[in-house]
């Protein structure tokens, strides 16, 4: 049997300044591919270049990553400041409006990060710029120093609500999570359940209520280690199944809408 097509939303870079690229990370790719048994798609974040009728056609779920830049705050209703930091208006163009159209008709998603972020503002929440700027917050970017392994180490608990989809799924209210975000979930969208949150209060684990899909969206990084972390192999196991079971009833989508 073929393997369902996962969508991995990529990530626009430049090369030496002048020459740009999209990119997905290779551990994005080996989870998809050691973890939910998928087959992975690499998707340029440029609705000039694809188009959400044709992703919803051929992939079976996808997984919305995380990037360096961040939702442009107009999509939330706010005003750019310096804080918000760098963006990527491709990629809200297309994730945003997919994120939507996955979730309306069902088609499993995962967010990672940026993608947990983006998840939220699709459903009309908003993001703070910078959590380690809030009142009793702690800093939850990235350590500026030390080895890939040192930058991606469990740093933080995430508790999830009792006898959540998180909770059931983990089989554990309390978990040890990576953290590399600056931003994070100010007021959560429509229909947005947050499932899990770090000690300080921060959201770290939502899905969409009432959603005919899979929608578990994170803000650590699971792919780190996605084959031997025990937090990390339920989530993707998950959603490859989810992906699985959408692929088994493909002759649904020609007929799906987006517009």
């Amino acid at each position: 049997m073929a393997r369902p097509i996962i969508g991995i939303i990529s990530n626009s870079h430049m090369i030496s300044d002048q020459y740009e690229v999209q990119g997905a990370g290779v551990i994005n790719i080996a989870a998809v591919a050691e973890v939910t048994g998928g087959l992975p798609l690499m998707v340029p974040a440029d609705p000039d270049h694809v188009h959400i009728q044709d992703l919803m056609t051929h992939c079976a779920g996808f997984v919305f990553t995380g990037g360096r830049p961040n939702v442009h705050p107009e999509e939330y209703g706010e005003v750019e400041t310096a804080a918000h930091g760098d963006f990527d208006r491709k990629r809200d163009r297309l994730a945003l409006p997919l994120i939507r159209a996955c979730v309306e008709h069902g088609l499993p998603i995962l967010g990672i990060c940026r993608g947990f972020q983006e998840v939220n503002v699709a459903m009309g929440g908003s993001l703070y710029p910078e959590i380690r700027d809030l009142p009793g917050r702690t800093n939850h970017r990235m350590p500026p120093d030390g080895t890939i392994q040192e930058k991606f180490a469990l740093r933080h608990a995430v508790t999830f609500t009792d006898g959540g989809v998180f909770h059931q799924l983990m089989g554990a209210r309390e978990v040890m999570t990576n953290t590399l975000h600056g931003q994070g979930i100010k007021q959560a969208g429509a229909r947005i359940v947050v499932d899990g949150v770090a000690p300080d209060g921060t959201p770290e684990a939502i899905y969409v209520e009432g959603a005919p899909g899979f929608t578990m969206s994170v803000q650590w990084h699971p792919e780190w280690n996605a084959a031997d972390d025990v937090v990390s192999r339920p989530l993707f196991e998950a959603f490859g199944e989810a992906a699985g079971a959408w692929d088994r009833f493909g002759e649904m989508r020609p007929a799906l809408k987006t517009a």
